[in-house]
């Protein structure tokens, strides 16, 4: 089983991440804290809580190159924490917003980190060493609604969003003196690149994968999207399972993602020798379904519940309905994090639910898995 480990840090669990040695987590427990443990004998203590945000923290990042915390929250600020001897030291980051702040993301050199905002904005911050302080840049009147989640390209200029009016959209994000200009990409802070259109619904978890040529995000309308060669011209591919949607994915290598949400359970996805991504399985298996009927979505499962208590005569509770739970999560994941990276692949992997566990994942008990890796 690709389970190894099931943690239960809180009752439920909004965002989650990990320190460059994997020996701490920093969590945050659905409220305005950030809790952080370590692995002490086998067993994880709290050692130290985060506590400068009003309302509930929405994304946190830990980097691994500069070990500092950056977070998020619904309170429309954000805090880089730095580690100075054994206390986290906060230093607010003015983001201009007049909405909640949603998501964060390191960029992956870690000399800026991008937030994106029920402001209809992404706020691309860098460190401006005359001030000692963090500085904002927004990418102003390019969404149409939040922007549910951000993801850095490798080469740590373009950012891609997803927003709640169901596109995608991918921008430049140089700025003069804290980049390397490059001839061969010649681009001014803010300019839109691509816009993707190709999702009727919400959209959620944007990834790159790790050479930057594929990009991968999902649909509220239970599909998940992929974009080769992003450009101009940009090859596209979608994906309809009849599963509740995703919120997040993840490449573990250039042609294999998993992605997350509110089906309790990963799902697996690969391209084939002609780069066509289709849905591969589960990882591991559902529970059994215990109901003679078999009805598959949530009106379904809902009409199923009525229709067999109006038919004997019994209390909803009494009725088994065909709802299938995840193997270890019973309710939605809702973020997914790399592990341990061998080259480009992802061979183990950490996700958190609103059921306030934390579960490691190991694909090297999945042979048949493993051989899609390659």
């Amino acid at each position: 089983m690709a389970v190894t480990a099931v943690h239960q840090l809180a009752q439920c669990i909004t965002c989650h991440a990990w320190s460059a040695d994997r020996s701490m987590v920093a969590l945050c427990p659905n409220n305005s804290e950030v809790h952080i443990y370590r692995l002490v004998e086998d067993k994880w203590e709290k050692v130290h809580v985060l506590q400068k945000h009003d309302q509930i923290i929405s994304g946190i990042d830990w980097g691994a190159r500069s070990n500092k915390i950056v977070t998020a929250s619904h309170d429309r600020n954000s805090y880089v924490w730095n580690l100075e001897r054994s206390e986290w030291v906060p230093t607010l980051v003015i983001l201009r917003l007049n909405r909640a702040a949603l998501c964060v993301q390191w960029s992956p050199k870690e000399n800026k980190f991008a937030v994106g905002s029920g402001a209809k904005t992404v706020c691309i911050c860098y460190y401006e060493q005359e001030n000692n302080w963090w500085v904002s840049k927004l990418i102003r009147k390019r969404h149409d609604s939040s922007v549910t989640s951000v993801s850095w390209h490798p080469d740590n200029i373009l950012v891609a969003s997803t927003s709640t009016d169901g596109k995608c959209r991918i921008f430049s994000t140089f700025i003069k003196g804290v980049d390397a200009r490059d001839p061969k990409k010649e681009s001014r802070f803010g300019e839109l690149i691509v816009q993707l259109d190709l999702s009727s619904s919400w959209t959620f978890g944007v990834k790159w994968s790790p050479s930057g040529n594929t990009l991968a995000y999902v649909g509220h309308n239970s599909v998940i999207y992929f974009v080769d060669d992003v450009g101009p011209s940009p090859l596209a591919q979608n994906v309809v399972f009849r599963d509740l949607p995703l919120r997040d994915v993840l490449f573990v290598s250039e042609k294999m993602v998993i992605g997350v949400g509110y089906d309790c359970i990963p799902m697996v996805f690969a391209a084939d020798e002609r780069g066509i991504w289709s849905f591969i399985r589960y990882l591991g298996e559902r529970k059994a379904v215990s109901s003679g009927s078999r009805y598959g979505s949530q009106f379904s499962e809902a009409f199923g519940k009525f229709y067999g208590q109006a038919k004997l005569g019994v209390s909803n509770d009494a009725v088994e309905t065909s709802r299938t739970r995840g193997v270890v999560h019973e309710n939605c994941i809702n973020s997914i994090i790399p592990l341990s990276r061998q080259g480009t692949q992802i061979r183990r992997f950490s996700t958190s639910g609103l059921d306030g566990k934390i579960v490691m994942w190991d694909l090297e008990t999945e042979q048949d898995l493993l051989e899609l890796l390659v």
